[in-house]
């Protein structure tokens, strides 16, 4: 059986091999880890690699994906479906193994990282939906819900302001089942971090209520497992176990230095590294006894069968309780009444044509689907009294109960939406998150990140425009709609009153694989007239809100709160016998989805004079105002006024709606 300095070997050989063969990517965090890895995979970490989705694994997760070939190296040497030759094309297009971990091609891999301090806040979600579930379903002589979460950062991790939001509330919910590997050696990619990191750390994890594990010595295995052990006997604590390591171990000229951070170590190096570890094989050759070694796939098999007998004695003495985890955590399925109920809501919001502010709809929505998903998980970083996010069933996630259907973030925009990640990537969750609009520049590169992990997080965002009013240019977003609309794979909603707000939030909780962002208003809106088929039509995106009888003179466009003063512009226009059709378009998303032919109905090419209309900067409404066609929008920041006054002072009225239109006519 080879020591496990000869299996720690096999991940400092691989990954240095990988990326020379890339010749890009960081060897130096592979090579400093590869001990800590080898103790925790072989000795502590439940998982089946025949079945990287199996709900009750452990949760690995690698903050610093810059070093991706430690992961790589384990889920290849522990037998996941990630062949050697997908090693052999790191970082190389359409390989299984990218320059960062990325969830959805890789199996094994847990969440994309790369974006420092993003996997530990991740990790902080999955470690509270592993809490959470077991308060919900964990019954007495039943632990079903029993896994841990383990997370690897690094210095870079630990600076990102991110992992302060995360980690403070971690430490203030108790989240014991995660441990969090530091590991400490002094490097980034512009040096030795001493002149510009020098934090007591473990102090700093002691005031967030951590158990902290300081002077590890992150090459001595006997002192990995012992603290582990001590991590694992913690229960009331998150732990932060602080390693120290060499960043390059095994390269005798390059280990301890920022030279084996971020590039290949070049051939003659790589050669002596081989010679410095005693890996007498070639590049990419594993021998067999290391492979042997490594091998967790009848452990794996044999743990995982041991948790579906535990599952069956639970299904026996909790069979509605099984079967509702069954459909939550393990299919991931909606109750199949659920859009009948749903569509049925939507029919009555239309019928009671109730004028309030969208946030206000929304809550209304909250309240009627929360009644039929006890998935649903809500919270807000602060502000929950005026975004409108606590309902009556809301009762709050505690340290020392877990059981709850709601989380208060704090002030911490950013560790909430990257927390999102975490726990709907763990799964069992149907999760929104609230803030305002303006706010969301805080969380915006965890909202990017939910995107690109194609996560169905629901992101609720309120005080939409300028119609906030008198806090200001400071609160009052103008450029963001447009750039929430340019991410990718993401759906952004701004609808105009109760049925278009609730037909949002129904779409938004079926999807299964991209975020929903919903933005709503501080400010009251009136109920719009719709038949039937308008109502169902609002699932599209775009639709025809009134019409004129034949082909329209000029086509007005809207979303939110800026819908109804375009009626009132049409109704102007007709009066002067104009032909006008209004068409509100509160997810354009999903009107670029539709068919060519639904597209020419609603906008046909023929009408040129077009105009949108919405209290937000105005690019992204080129494509379908055209060049012929007018944008009644905002180019400048806002002022301090009441809403109204500045929805006037900016030409949100139906007369400028109007004079605009006029123009192009």
């Amino acid at each position: 059986m080879p020591s496990r300095t000869e299996l720690a070997n096999a991940i400092r050989v691989l990954a240095v091999d990988a990326v020379q063969k890339a010749n890009s990517g960081h060897p130096g965090a592979p090579m400093g880890m590869a001990d800590i890895a080898e103790v925790l995979w072989n000795d502590f970490l439940n998982h089946n690699p025949q079945n990287p989705h199996w709900a009750d694994r452990d949760r690995f997760i690698l903050s610093n994906g810059h070093g991706s070939m430690l992961v790589y190296s384990l889920l290849h040497l522990s037998g996941y479906d990630l062949p050697m030759e997908e090693l052999k094309n790191f970082r190389q297009l359409h390989s299984k193994t990218p320059g960062h971990p990325e969830l959805g091609y890789t199996p094994g891999v847990e969440t994309t990282t790369g974006p420092l301090g993003q996997g530990l806040a991740n990790g902080v979600g999955m470690a509270l939906a592993e809490k959470t579930l077991a308060a919900q379903f964990n019954r007495d002589g039943h632990d079903i819900v029993d896994h841990y979460t383990y997370v690897f950062a690094g210095d870079g991790c630990l600076m990102e302001g991110i992992s302060h939001e995360a980690c403070s509330l971690a430490g203030t919910l108790g989240l014991g089942k995660l441990i969090t590997f530091y590991d400490d050696n002094g490097i980034s990619i512009d040096g030795e971090v001493e002149g510009w990191f020098t934090d007591d750390t473990p102090k700093r994890f002691e005031s967030y209520g951590w158990h902290v594990i300081p002077n590890v010595d992150g090459h001595d295995p006997a002192a990995i497992k012992a603290a582990i052990e001590a991590a694992q006997a913690e229960t009331a604590k998150p732990t932060l176990i602080c390693c120290k390591t060499v960043i390059g171990f095994g390269s005798p000229n390059k280990a301890g230095s920022h030279a084996s951070h971020g590039s290949p170590l070049g051939d003659d190096e790589v050669a002596l590294v081989r010679k410095q570890l005693k890996w007498e094989h070639g590049p990419f050759e594993v021998p067999a006894d290391v492979y042997e070694g490594w091998d967790a796939k009848a452990k794996g098999a044999a743990t995982e069968k041991s948790w579906n007998e535990k599952f069956d004695a639970y299904r026996q003495a909790h069979p509605e309780l099984a079967a509702e985890f069954e459909r939550r955590v393990i299919k991931r399925e909606l109750p199949t009444d659920f859009a009948a109920k749903a569509n049925e809501f939507i029919k009555q919001c239309q019928e009671k044509k109730e004028a309030m502010p969208s946030r206000k709809a929304s809550l209304k929505s909250i309240e009627a689907y929360n009644k039929l998903l006890p998935e649903m998980l809500g919270g807000s970083a602060d502000l929950a009294g005026s975004n409108l996010t606590i309902w009556d069933g809301s009762t709050p996630i505690t340290k020392e109960d877990a059981s709850g259907n709601y989380i208060y973030y704090g002030v911490r925009e950013f560790g909430m939406s990257a927390m999102m990640n975490g726990i709907t990537a763990h799964g069992g969750f149907i999760h929104y998150g609230a803030t305002f609009l303006m706010f969301m520049d805080y969380a915006r590169n965890a909202v990017r990140m939910s995107a690109l992990m194609k996560l169905p997080n629901i992101f609720v965002y309120t005080h939409d425009s300028i119609g906030q009013g008198e806090d200001g240019p400071t609160h009052q977003p103008v450029e963001h709609m447009a750039t929430l609309r340019a991410t990718p794979n993401s759906d952004i909603w701004r609808p105009c009153d109760a049925a278009e707000t609730a037909t949002a939030w129904k779409m938004a909780i079926e999807s299964k694989d991209h975020p929903s962002v919903l933005v709503f208003s501080r400010q009251g809106l009136n109920a719009l007239d719709r038949t039937s088929e308008q109502v169902e039509a609002i699932a599209r995106g775009g639709y025809i809100l009134s019409d004129c009888e034949g082909e329209p003179e000029v086509i007005l466009m809207a979303t939110g709160s800026e819908v109804d003063p375009t009626v009132a512009a049409a109704n102007l226009l007709s009066d002067k016998g104009r032909k006008v059709r209004v068409v509100s378009m509160p997810c354009t998303s999903l009107f670029d989805q539709q068919s060519k032919d639904y597209q020419e109905q609603v906008l046909p090419r023929s009408v040129k004079a077009r105009v949108s209309v919405e209290a937000a900067h105005g690019d992204q409404w080129r494509k379908y105002v055209g060049l012929d066609g007018a944008t009644v929008s905002l180019d400048t920041f806002g002022e301090s006024g009441k809403g109204g006054d500045l929805m006037k002072h900016f030409g949100f009225t139906a007369e400028n709606i109007a004079k605009t239109a006029e123009s192009l006519l």
